[in-house]
């Protein structure tokens, strides 16, 4: 799963290297994003700040509704749930990032490890992106979440065992615009290199709502 990724370039260079329009507005995001914060997705042919996360309402003990939690992971596996299954038939979209995070490490000593495809880990690289869901809801607007799958057989599987669904540049049109069945295809471990770098980052050095209260997978 994906609680934390880094996306280091603006929106301008964001809409360039995607051939997308601008429609982001004065967006206001942080190079590492964390569940329920804003981040920039390409939605639509064009480039768009959302909230990371579908909100979850759950009911207290008395059943009066809870605050929401954002569900920042889709499972590959529950795409045609009713949770998820609307947003994936006909609003996909792509995540541009430099490097995801995945925590490492005992219970309360957990670092980060960063992910990234080989030669994207420099602060001047090109982006790359994942497959991500979105739609418009009642509590944050429009919000998007990235798309997940096993990490078996893949070089991001020593780290964790589910890992986000990582497009080639010639992947992106059938992933936004494909049949679902197409869409579907896509949805595999990236059998390519990635960059793994180990650190001695504590996982919740910055804490966030994200890191406090996300749901990560539904």
């Amino acid at each position: 799963m994906c609680n934390l990724y880094r996306m280091t370039k603006n929106k301008d260079e964001v809409a360039r290297l995607f051939d997308a329009d601008d429609a982001s507005g004065g967006a206001n995001f942080g190079e590492e994003v964390y569940p329920g914060y804003p981040g920039l997705v390409v939605a639509e042919g064009a480039v768009k700040q959302m909230s990371w996360g579908f909100p979850l309402v759950m009911k207290g003990k008395n059943g009066q509704p809870l605050k929401p939690k954002p569900v920042n992971n889709a499972r590959t596996d529950k795409l045609d749930s009713f949770f998820w299954r609307h947003s994936f038939e006909e609003r996909r979209c792509l995540i541009p990032l430099t490097a995801w995070a995945e925590a490492q490490g005992a219970k309360g000593a957990k670092t980060r490890t960063w992910l990234s495809l080989p030669g994207l880990s420099l602060p001047d690289a090109e982006l790359f992106a994942c497959a991500g869901v979105w739609r418009q809801s009642d509590e944050w607007g429009a919000v998007y979440s990235m798309v997940m799958t096993e990490s078996a057989g893949s070089a991001a599987e020593p780290v964790h065992s589910r890992m986000p669904v990582l497009l080639r540049p010639e992947d992106y049109r059938g992933w936004v615009s494909g049949s679902p069945e197409e869409a579907k295809a896509l949805c595999k471990a990236w059998s390519g290199e990635l960059n793994i770098e180990r650190t001695d980052q504590p996982w919740t050095r910055s804490a966030s709502k994200g890191e406090a209260g996300q749901t990560s997978l539904l």
